[in-house]
């Protein structure tokens, strides 16, 4: 940590403490691969502090926002607290690790289904949010295909052609959209606060060893949308999902469109990152409309 983020650090956390707080040492930790992170010792204890001078000067804001909403939502899942935030800069309280509980798969199954129980009255969420670094339109719709369609996957194909991407590599996600009503043809189901970004890395424990979540995305979605992001890279056992079934079963046919919910956040890292994740998205896609 360079001596100005030091300084900006000990600022916001006096003004977020009350009271003149000193910083006496920070090391890098695991965050993500869009901003730096870190914990700091300081004379209040030690904080998790993410920073990122190039990335939208709300990013942090909105994931406060985010983070207030999972903790509001009184899921047993920890959250971790804000203690400031502002451009560029978030500090967050520390969550010290702990042997994880021999229950942590089925808590974190059950969290979820309560998580998911938080409802609104549209799909949508106060103000838009972030996924990575990627903007996620949320102004309400009543319609989740709608919401979908247009503020997700039809938001990441505008990205993608603003990138230059040629317009025979996005027909296909055309196509899909023009479908994606049939495609996603379920049970009819209220909003539901979702984290939004829950892969592997997102997923902590808590002093207790319970499980933790960070880094969210977060509005109200078809609670399916959440499963799109877990199964993308793995990483959360059958064990997990078997508990949230259970405890919040699913609707007939799930499965058959999980992929259709993966395919936002394989959009989402075509546009982040590039590479070969466009490919993936397009194999997914061809599975549905050929």
């Amino acid at each position: 940590m360079d001596d100005e983020t030091r300084r900006r650090v000990e600022a916001a956390l006096s003004r977020g403490l009350g009271r003149v707080i000193q910083v006496s040492a920070a090391r890098s930790v695991g965050g993500g691969s869009i901003s730096l992170a870190h914990r700091v010792e300081s004379t209040a204890g030690a904080f998790f502090v993410k920073s990122n001078r190039a990335g939208p000067a709300d990013l942090f804001a909105r994931e406060a926002d985010g983070l207030a909403a999972l903790r509001a939502a009184d899921s047993g899942l920890a959250v971790p607290a804000v203690v400031a935030v502002e451009p560029g800069l978030l500090v967050l309280e520390w969550l010290a690790p702990g042997p994880p509980v021999p229950d942590f798969d089925l808590r974190l199954g059950r969290g979820l289904a309560a998580l998911h129980g938080c409802s609104a009255p549209a799909f949508g969420f106060p103000v838009d949010t972030y996924c990575g670094s990627t903007r996620q339109p949320n102004a309400p719709r009543a319609s989740w295909i709608d919401f979908y369609r247009t503020q997700r996957l039809g938001h990441q194909l505008q990205l993608l052609r603003a990138q230059g991407t040629p317009a025979a590599d996005l027909r296909p996600f055309d196509r899909l959209l023009e479908r994606l009503g049939d495609l996603l043809a379920g049970p009819d189901e209220p909003p539901a606060l979702i984290h939004g970004d829950l892969w592997s890395g997102n997923l902590m424990r808590d002093a207790r060893g319970a499980p933790a979540l960070v880094d969210p995305a977060a509005y109200h979605a078809h609670r399916e949308a959440e499963l799109g992001m877990m199964v993308l890279f793995g990483g959360f056992s059958e064990r997990v999902f078997a508990a949230y079934r259970e405890a919040r079963p699913l609707g007939v046919g799930w499965a058959d469109r999980q992929p259709l919910y993966t395919l936002y956040h394989v959009l989402n890292h075509a546009t982040l990152f590039g590479g070969g994740y466009l490919r993936q998205a397009q194999a997914i896609a061809r599975r549905y409309v050929g």
